[in-house]
């Protein structure tokens, strides 16, 4: 069985996260961002979740640097990758959470067979503004030049938006295939 944790970092939706990927049949836990990286070398991947700020992150930073698995950043962990290797986040033009259209405009296996164009449930409060030299960006929208972005040799993702809830069509498919990178 696939194992992937969910770092809490005091975000709404960071419950729903482990949710989903627990009823996707994944062996998963929610863990405090605290949590020594030590007891996370075990791991098939790693989800950082969203929250109010980067400086409540807990020991994320360490994680994206020394941990050689897939991670997954959603909103704030999005932020956080970016910072962590270089790049800016910035205040985003449109505040609280809305709806948002997607645009894919680079292929990559974490949208296999999601549509090019898909709606999702996002905040742009803070957003990254330029990525690392190392990324390469993946999706955009009207309101934000980098809604997803890949390491482009590593397996490590960020998304803007929230693929857990509700309202973001093709979550659970967006979920999936984060879980077949990790069992590969």
């Amino acid at each position: 069985m696939v194992k992937i944790y969910v770092v809490y970092n005091y975000g709404q939706y960071n419950h729903l996260i482990h949710r989903t990927l627990r009823d996707l049949g994944v062996e998963t836990k929610l863990i405090q961002n605290t949590t020594p990286v030590e007891d996370l070398k075990d791991l098939d991947g790693l989800v950082i979740g969203g929250g109010p700020s980067l400086e409540r992150t807990g020991n994320c930073r360490i994680y994206v640097r020394e941990l050689e698995i897939p991670i997954l950043g959603i909103c704030l962990g999005h932020q956080l990758i970016a910072e962590v290797f270089g790049g800016k986040v910035g205040k985003g033009s449109v505040g609280s959470y809305a709806e948002v259209l997607i645009e894919v405009i680079e292929d990559d296996e974490i949208f296999r067979g999601i549509p090019k164009r898909f709606k999702v449930w996002a905040s742009h409060m803070d957003e990254v503004k330029e990525i690392p030299k190392d990324f390469k960006v993946l999706a955009r929208s009207e309101i934000c030049n980098v809604e997803a972005m890949r390491h482009k040799k590593k397996c490590i993702y960020g998304v803007q938006w929230h693929p857990e809830v509700y309202h973001t069509e093709y979550g659970i498919d967006f979920y999936r295939n984060f879980i077949e990178i990790c069992r590969s």
